[in-house]
């Protein structure tokens, strides 16, 4: 029996824009289906949703006085939500939902992209995207770390961790599987290990410094004193001994790797890489690259970025000529290392060599926002492709990241200053065992060949949260 793993690639320069083949034959529905569940919070009921051939990515944008989701294939509007405050948005970790953080709480938000194994096959649905009742108090919410099977939501403002289980909102269910807290309240963060571990930082208010692996039974297994500043996280290919988290320090990054922690070296005593982005088949993390410890202004604009080898503890630094911001970083289906540059373009470097594969012009020259909260240009990654946000002009342009080339431009409804985008599926690669050894009635499905190499692929956040100290 073999199984073919569908992966997108020159599909999106044909305009398709949809995830996954047809599914087999059979009645519409939903909740008769075998493996089928209910929808999750409050979200519509089975009746409500849509039996579909393919399902096309949302995007979710946070925008003064909520969250909008837009179809990608024609950028019409599907749903809004209103929500008071600030909103950040962040995966969940099971390709559905969208954790919305805003006013201390983090709310989970059902975009309406269903995906349902079914034997040997999936089976699509959608329904309306709704914010649902699934919320968790948290004061100051902080980062949502996705990482293997489990889902990690630091509070900042009582440095409280919550784990959660994502394959349990479809149910109506947080799924909270773990509830622990760091010594003091901190902006900090909390990474789920493979092992059932947890990798935590502790800190205060005025500083931070520390970093600890627990393990199942809650013992520190590993610390290390030796990242001032700590903040932003990525998880990078695993060794055979388990997960390797990169984390951002202000005197050099520091990897957790083989049960220990190891120093990256630097030139200087000061270089921060506050915001990391890691890809589940590279050992490289992209990282941006900051060298003044008192900017002028107070903020540094960098043209340089790391590529840190989680291999061997030491890093590439590439100058791509232009500057970026904390929003203009991300990974590619193939771990390529995706940055958004002042210069309007979007680079797509070879992370091994830090060639630039591609360089493609997405936007205007732009400068980065005195304010980290205000809109600027950002991107999310998913589908094989950069979806790059021009707030200013209220357009989104698609780029397929293999070829670098633009396929699909939209027109944005509200002026965004957050992105995600979700497809349906945790890994965005859907896998199909063919049906000869299993339903004879779907031996079609071990003859996609071609159409294999049409279906879309997402990839994850890698662990990586992009933010900023405030």
């Amino acid at each position: 029996m073999r199984t073919i793993v569908m992966k997108r690639r020159a599909v999106a320069l044909l305009g398709a824009g949809v995830l996954a083949l047809s599914a087999c034959g059979g009645p519409s529905g939903g909740a008769a289906d075998e493996g089928a569940s209910d929808g999750g919070g409050e979200a519509a009921p089975a009746s409500d949703r849509t039996e579909v051939g393919a399902l096309s990515p949302r995007i979710v944008l946070a925008h003064d006085g909520g969250v909008t989701t837009l179809d990608s294939s024609d950028g019409s509007t599907l749903g809004t939500a209103d929500v008071d405050g600030f909103v950040r948005l962040n995966p969940a970790g099971d390709g559905r939902h969208v954790a919305v953080s805003a006013s201390d709480a983090i709310t989970m938000y059902d975009t309406g992209l269903i995906s349902q194994a079914h034997g040997d096959h999936f089976h699509y649905y959608t329904q309306d995207p709704a914010l649902t009742e699934l919320s968790l108090d948290a004061p100051m919410p902080g980062h949502v770390v996705p990482q293997g099977d489990r889902t990690a939501l630091f509070a900042d403002g009582t440095g409280g961790i919550t784990v959660i289980d994502p394959s349990k909102l479809a149910d109506g269910d947080l799924g909270v599987v773990e509830e622990t807290a760091a010594a003091d309240p901190h902006h900090g963060v909390a990474v789920p290990l493979s092992d059932g571990g947890l990798l935590r930082t502790e800190g205060t208010e005025d500083e931070r410094h520390t970093v600890q692996v627990l393990d199942a039974d809650g013992e520190v297994t590993a610390e290390t004193d030796d990242c001032p500043g700590v903040h932003g996280e990525a998880a990078a290919q695993p060794t055979e001994s388990g997960d390797v988290i990169s984390l951002g320090c202000e005197n050099g990054a520091v990897i957790y790797r083989d049960g220990e922690f190891h120093k990256v070296d630097i030139e200087g005593d000061y270089e921060r890489s506050g915001n990391q982005k890691g890809h589940e088949d590279s050992p490289i993390v992209l990282a941006d690259r900051k060298v003044e410890a008192d900017p002028e202004g107070g903020i540094e604009r960098p043209t340089e970025i790391a590529l840190i080898d989680t291999r061997d503890d030491t890093e590439q630094i590439v100058d791509l000529g232009s500057e970026y911001w904390f929003r203009s970083l991300d990974r590619g289906p193939d771990g390529e290392a995706l940055v958004l540059t002042t210069d309007g373009e979007l680079n797509i470097l070879d992370p091994e060599s830090g060639d630039i594969l591609h360089e493609v012009p997405v936007t205007e020259e732009w400068s980065e926002p005195d304010n980290w909260q205000e809109a600027g240009p950002m991107m999310s990654v998913a589908d094989g492709t950069a979806f790059v946000v021009d707030p200013e002009a209220k357009k989104l342009t698609m780029v397929d990241i293999a070829s670098g080339e633009v396929y699909r431009e939209l027109d944005l409804p509200v002026v965004p200053h957050e992105i995600q985008v979700a497809t349906g599926t945790a890994s965005g690669e859907y896998e199909i065992t063919p049906g000869a050894d299993d339903h004879d009635d779907h031996d079609e499905d071990a003859d996609h060949d071609e159409d294999a190499d049409h279906a879309h692929d997402e990839t994850s956040d890698g662990g990586g949260h992009e933010g900023h100290d405030h």
